[in-house]
């Protein structure tokens, strides 16, 4: 299944500033797996230490946070859209 991956600004540094590049996998493991053979080193910042999504970094595919459906186990379905979305933090 390929899919288009967005990339944050801080990310691109890993694609050659591509803002989207394409991916393989059925489910966002497999996904990733296929960004980070394309893209050494993004997936460290993607996933911590013990493979789970870092505290701030959201992913989505579609519209869905995958925190809030099946994480990693994801599906992705071929031509699916995933966005990478650092949180933001600041004020005043």
């Amino acid at each position: 299944m390929s899919v288009s991956v967005r990339v944050p600004t801080i990310l691109r540094t890993y694609t050659k500033d591509a803002a989207e590049v394409t991916a393989e996998g059925s489910t966002l493991k497999e996904v990733l797996d296929s960004l980070e053979a394309d893209h050494p080193g993004i997936r460290a910042r993607i996933l911590d230490d013990s493979g789970k999504l870092r505290r701030f970094v959201n992913v989505y595919v579609g519209d869905e946070d995958v925190r809030f459906a099946d994480g990693l186990d994801t599906a992705t379905a071929d031509g699916a859209e995933v966005s990478i979305i650092p949180a933001v933090a600041g004020g005043c």
